[in-house]
């Protein structure tokens, strides 16, 4: 027994060694993509922003179908056009992620109508914008049922015919927020939180199922509708990210099979200074880089 656990600590620095070398060989050698040929692909929230940008990419790399959800008709019926026209069968489905109920009843009518899914790509989320005490209760609880519950929700429907059919992926679009919250967007801020600790969760579960994977993609403030009139001090030092961008990223890191997304890369220093910076310091950065204040003129979806 003695023999086997030192054997054990032995061996698991080698394997750290081994693991770090592959990922840097990664970094500089191109990889395999996966081909999308014969997946299905759900999107939450596909009718408009980052939802419709990502639609359209999965279209373009070849994906054989692709389903929309949201509660907006006419945003999904436009996307599902484009996408068509595109020469990608496309379908679009009305449901509210944040009703477990109609989650279940929508999942079944789909698996109907088009087929088994085997890419999920949890995208909808809803931002109140106000501080605790200037947040209207029912506005809070509407944040927690779509960004965290709903994940909860769709997961459940449909990762158990991927781990039956061995092939699956569960795609989370966070934020950097879940890492590095900001005042003003407290709602939004602990819902990404909660999804962030969601998605860590589930991925180190499917260790252990064949085929089955899952990625979480943190991307930094994003050029769209949700989040119109936040301002950060410096927009050319921290110029908001296109949607495009973060779609094309993120189908990549599908196909990539990568578990972790930090959009821009540089955010991979917020978390090292997260770390290792006392509290006072982190405050004086958040002062100085205009997140202190950054949603005093946020104006969100007219």
């Amino acid at each position: 027994m003695v023999w086997k656990w030192l054997g054990a600590l032995v061996v698991f620095p080698l394997q750290m060694i081994y693991l770090v070398a592959k990922a840097a060989v990664g970094l500089v050698l191109p990889a395999k993509l996966r081909d999308l040929s014969r997946e299905n692909v759900l999107i939450t929230g596909g009718g408009r922003g980052i939802g419709r940008q990502l639609a359209r990419e999965f279209a373009e790399r070849g994906a054989r179908k692709i389903v929309l959800w949201g509660r907006t008709e006419k945003c999904l019926k436009e996307t599902t056009e484009e996408i068509r026209q595109m020469g990608t069968e496309c379908h679009y489905f009305i449901c509210d992620v944040g009703n477990r109920e109609e989650v279940y009843q929508t999942a079944k009518a789909v698996r109907e109508k088009v087929g088994d899914i085997t890419i999920l790509v949890n995208n909808a989320a809803v931002v109140h914008g106000k501080s605790l005490m200037d947040s209207d209760d029912d506005a809070l609880l509407k944040s927690q049922h779509i960004n965290t519950l709903g994940q909860f929700w769709t997961t459940k429907a449909f990762l158990p015919r991927m781990l039956e059919l061995q092939n699956g992926h569960i795609v989370c679009l966070n934020s950097v927020l879940a890492l590095s919250a900001i005042p003003g967007a407290i709602d939004y801020c602990t819902s990404k939180a909660s999804a962030f600790a969601f998605m860590e969760s589930l991925t180190l579960g499917l260790l252990d199922c064949p085929g089955v994977s899952a990625t979480t993609v943190l991307p930094f403030h994003t050029s769209t509708e949700m989040f119109q009139g936040m301002r950060v001090r410096f927009p050319n030092l921290f110029p908001p990210l296109k949607p495009e961008t973060v779609a094309r990223r993120t189908v990549e890191a599908v196909q990539l099979n990568q578990a972790l997304l930090l959009l821009p890369w540089t955010m991979h220093a917020l978390v090292i200074l997260k770390s290792i910076l006392p509290q006072a310091a982190l405050e004086e950065i958040h002062k100085f880089s205009g997140t202190y204040t950054c949603m005093n003129t946020f104006k969100g979806r007219t």
